[in-house]
């Protein structure tokens, strides 16, 4: 039977009773945490041995060398290819361990199995540092169920942290969507200009972060989705000085969410870092198990993925690969010689050939529309290549960032035969949209960078779009974009007040075959230090059921 996820609250931690019991029956199978002890911590004043053993404060000690041993760090989850079944389990480390696995369990403590984790490395080309990912893939769960796992390798102290399977079928659930976050951490000590001394030089941001980075991770857990959409520029590490502790500082942020509901990625020209791989994308690579591809190799393993979760298929694209905008760290349209495009006309095609999916959702960086003037502009290169594919076969939303700020079209479909190629509004209704008549796409950049565009906007709404580029700049090494600017018939709301905040789906499957299907999205703002929220807009998006 699907459960009604939406408001479902999802279980804390269990204590530790359920946590000792699991780790013991792990232990007796022989698939424990070797140098772990399970001894009970100091038993507080007056307290029985077995009261010490149970009370609330006890959690499982390293017996090794925690000088030697790294934590479990940055500990997050990915959804696998079906969402309701496959999981996978992840962290990281800067020095090598021994044997890390995760051990899985049910919410009342019954320990069920372990997956030893599959550690990967990249080595980052401005330091030298070797980082390790591990990652520990779950197959067989079970649907709409909440399991209790420890993540952890010898000698350290597990992590422990509940996730729940998506849905079977069609049922209700939410998830959540926003991009450009970068890190509420300062990693970089201030150099001052050339004759200027200064005693004590602070540390500031070097990588576009900001406080609100952290706000925006606090209140997409006031919202506790069963999922996350990341947009792209996750934590802007190119930027930065030092690039793997800006990661870091990342993963220190997000984890609080992270290792409870998975957080979904596409990747975005600021993961492309000089040196990382044969075209900058290795850190992102590495960091993330998204569900594999048949047919992509070491150089584009995990740039474009799928996933399916209920009545829902959601594409995560890899739009430098067909943006004209020169904003990595290195040029690499075309890198995928076609491959990514062949891919996407594929998967598009089979959805819509499964009568058991009704929407598709895109989860992409560089945007189609925008209306902020001397920012980064929508791409021509993405009307060229995907709103056609679109268009064809029906993508209901688009989720966006790259310009650091909210905005909505009006569903789009066709488009002008101009130098720009103008998307078609199919209609101007605000409140409740039809997307089987064309497509909605939202930016939605105001994840936490310091640079917000929400001030730029053209009155009345107009856009650049980036028809093509420059020769490199000598100086620079980049390309200049090259603008025609356009009217922007599609444009349907911006948010000119507030710079970061984050938009909410909760999608309801209907209740009869051959009826209609809606998905109701609020846009919050993020006003407060602890994710404090405040409502933008709601809408609707309608669509007949295809069963």
């Amino acid at each position: 039977m699907a459960e009604d996820i939406a408001d479902h609250n999802p279980p804390t931690v269990p204590g530790a009773p359920n946590r000792r019991r699991f780790l013991a029956a792990a232990g007796a199978a022989g698939i424990g945490f070797a140098g772990l002890s399970l001894s009970a911590a100091p038993p507080a004043s007056g307290a029985s041995p077995a009261e010490s053993r149970t009370r609330p404060g006890w959690s499982p000690r390293p017996a090794g060398d925690p000088l030697t041993t790294p934590r479990v760090a940055g500990l997050h989850l990915q959804f696998g290819a079906d969402a309701a079944t496959q999981v996978t389990v992840s962290w990281h480390s800067l020095q090598p361990v021994h044997r890390p696995r995760v051990l899985l369990g049910t919410i009342d403590g019954e320990f069920l199995r372990a997956v030893d984790a599959e550690t990967v490395s990249y080595t980052d080309a401005k330091s030298g540092q070797v980082v390790n990912a591990h990652h520990a893939k779950f197959t067989r769960l079970r649907a709409g169920t909440d399991y209790l796992y420890a993540a952890g390798h010898d000698g350290a102290e597990p992590e422990f942290a509940t996730f729940r399977t998506a849905p079977k079928g069609r049922a209700k659930f939410t998830f959540t969507s926003f991009g450009d976050q970068g890190t509420p951490t300062t990693g970089k000590k201030y150099v001052p200009p050339a004759g200027v001394t200064i005693a004590n030089p602070p540390f500031v941001n070097d990588n576009l972060g900001s406080p609100a980075a952290s706000d925006t991770t606090a209140g997409v857990e006031r919202v506790q989705p069963l999922f996350h959409l990341f947009n792209g520029d996750l934590c802007y590490a190119n930027l930065a000085t030092d690039r793997v502790r800006t990661w870091s500082d990342f993963w220190d942020n997000n984890t609080r969410s992270a290792k409870s509901r998975p957080w979904m990625p596409s990747a975005g020209n600021h993961e492309n870092e000089r040196g990382n791989g044969p075209i900058g994308y290795r850190a992102y690579q590495t960091y993330f198990s998204v569900p594999p591809v048949p047919g992509q190799t070491d150089v584009t393993a995990g740039l474009w993925y799928s996933f399916t979760v209920g009545s829902v298929k959601v594409i995560s694209l890899n739009n430098d690969d067909i943006c004209y905008q020169d904003g990595g760290d290195s040029y690499v349209r075309g890198y995928s010689g076609n491959a990514q495009k062949v891919w996407l006309e594929r998967e598009l095609a089979a959805t819509r050939r499964n009568a058991d999916i009704d929407w598709i959702v895109v989860c992409m960086h560089q945007v189609a529309i925008s209306t902020a003037d001397k920012f980064n502009g929508a791409d021509l290169g993405i009307r060229q290549e995907w709103l056609p594919l679109f268009d064809q076969y029906g993508v209901d939303l688009v989720v966006c960032g790259h310009e650091h700020h909210y905005e909505r079209s009006h569903p789009i479909r066709g488009r002008e035969a101009n130098a720009t190629l103008t998307p078609i509004p199919v209609s101007d209704r605000t409140d409740v949209i039809d997307t089987s008549k064309g497509t909605v796409h939202m930016v939605i950049g105001g994840g936490g960078t310091s640079a917000p565009s929400n001030a730029l906007f053209f009155q009345p709404p107009q856009c650049r779009v980036i028809t093509s580029v420059g020769t490199p700049d000598p100086t620079t090494g980049k390309r200049p974009p090259v603008y025609v600017s356009e009217p922007a018939p599609w444009s349907a709301n911006r948010d000119a007040a507030n710079a970061y905040g984050f938009a909410s789906f909760t999608v309801d499957p209907g209740t009869r075959r051959g009826g209609t299907t809606s998905i109701a999205v609020t846009y919050y703002e993020i006003v407060g230090t602890d994710g404090q929220l405040r409502e933008f807009e709601s809408f609707t998006l309608r669509r007949p059921r295809r069963d």
